[in-house]
């Protein structure tokens, strides 16, 4: 798995784990694992609109001898809870205060990953792999109280198959499933989730061999890409056309982390400078619940507490170019910077006639015009004012209406119509 693969499936891992301003008593806070939540098949089953399995299929041109690495990753939700020493026991509470320190009862999460490599010759009996999350139960001791970690067991299994694509080009189509097995009955979706696998993805890596691009797929393919059935989980390519990322988030081919970023806020869909600058305006009693609700908040708070003015400037933007360019004296939009066009003296050829300024013209709309107000102005004569060429090399003429009093005026402050040279008939 190349680096760029991995920090892509970390920030799908940990999308929406905990927002600004991070503390546990906020409203979005409490309502919490939406992404690629994989439940109980009883819970899923009940009407709840929840799923128990996700599925993709892919497209690759696999070597004869190839075989597939497959990587399941999700979060294990484990339940933390505070509790204070009372006569011979503990008692639940939702936080306390030890010291300067505040400890809340809050739902962290551990990660777990499956793996599994299949020969793709082997995929077209299909393969299973099941496997089993045991419950655990860890006790951290606190000046008065404790700290109680509890998971909770879960089971599932990742389903392989592969077949060959109809016709002669060749390729594979390879469907990967994965199910939660997890027997439990819960009546709740806080009790369901302890069982759950959370924003479930996968990676796949092919050892001899490429997967095709679903978004752009070869020209032959393009049939059987629309054939291809993605339920919870949508294919991309990372890294390379050898991995292929199973993202219950949509993204584009070949996502990269912007290398401004300082680090994960759990929002990858919001911009890095704003959460920065508006956790930097927490206050000092925010910062301390904020802190107090998750390790990883809390790391949030601290980095962004010391994060230099280069880096929070860097975070502002960044203009970035396909390919290395020196800047020209005269900037691209300035008329002077190509001597060669002319929009006083230059021609077009329609119809046979040569157009330039002064030219008559009759104004035939295309049907594609987005201004229904051009249609008005069909079979008019109007007279060009100047023949220009737009950035693509596409010309279009200046013209003014021949009887309308107000032309020399829109004339003078450059107010023109514009039209394509299969806009016009010549006079």
């Amino acid at each position: 798995m190349t680096d760029q693969a991995r920090a892509i499936a970390d920030a799908v891992l940990y999308e929406g784990y905990l927002l600004y301003p991070y503390r546990a008593s906020a409203a979005k806070n409490k309502v919490r694992w939406q992404w690629g939540v994989l439940m109980p098949l009883a819970f899923a089953s009940g009407g709840t609109g929840e799923r128990f399995q996700a599925q993709s299929e892919l497209l690759a041109e696999p070597a004869d001898d190839a075989a597939v690495h497959v990587r399941l990753r999700f979060l294990q939700l484990q339940a933390r809870v505070v509790q204070i020493a009372e006569g011979d026991g503990f008692r639940d509470v939702p936080s306390v205060m030890i010291g300067d320190t505040e400890f809340t009862t809050w739902d962290e999460a551990v990660e777990r990953e499956v793996d599994a490599v299949v020969p793709v010759a082997d995929l077209a009996a299909g393969a299973t792999v099941p496997f089993t999350i045991d419950a655990g139960e860890d006790i951290e001791p606190l000046d008065g109280g404790r700290l109680v970690r509890k998971r909770f067991p879960l089971n599932g299994k990742i389903v392989l198959k592969a077949m060959p694509l109809p016709g002669p080009f060749g390729g594979t189509k390879i469907t990967v499933k994965v199910v939660n097995t997890s027997d439990e009955v819960d009546d709740t979706r806080p009790e369901a989730l302890r069982h759950a696998m959370i924003a479930a993805h996968l990676l796949l890596s092919i050892t001899d061999g490429h997967f095709l691009s679903q978004l752009d797929p070869p020209e032959w393919a393009s049939v059987a890409t629309n054939e291809c059935v993605n339920d919870g989980i949508w294919p991309v390519l990372v890294g390379g056309n050898d991995t292929v990322l199973c993202s219950p988030i949509i993204l584009y081919d070949q996502p990269e982390i912007a290398p401004e970023s300082a680090g994960n806020l759990f929002d990858g869909t919001e911009i890095d400078e704003i959460l920065t600058l508006r956790t930097m305006t927490l206050t000092d009693e925010e910062k301390r619940e904020a802190r107090a609700t998750d390790e990883r908040a809390a790391e949030v708070i601290d980095r962004v507490d010391h994060l230099p003015a280069e880096l929070v400037e860097r975070l502002h933007g960044t203009l970035r170019y396909v390919k290395a360019t020196t800047e020209p004296s005269t900037p691209w939009w300035d008329p002077g910077a190509d001597e060669s066009v002319s929009p006083e003296t230059d021609s077009v050829t329609v119809a046979g006639v040569a157009v330039t300024k002064g030219s008559r013209v009759v104004l035939r709309p295309g049907r594609k015009r987005a201004d229904a107000h051009d249609m008005f102005l069909a079979g008019r004569v109007a007279v060009v004012e100047a023949v220009l060429t737009d950035v693509d090399d596409g010309c279009h003429l200046a013209v003014t209406l021949k009887d309308d009093p107000g032309a020399e005026l829109y004339a003078a402050h450059g107010r023109y119509r514009y039209f394509t040279p299969d806009e016009v008939e010549p006079l």
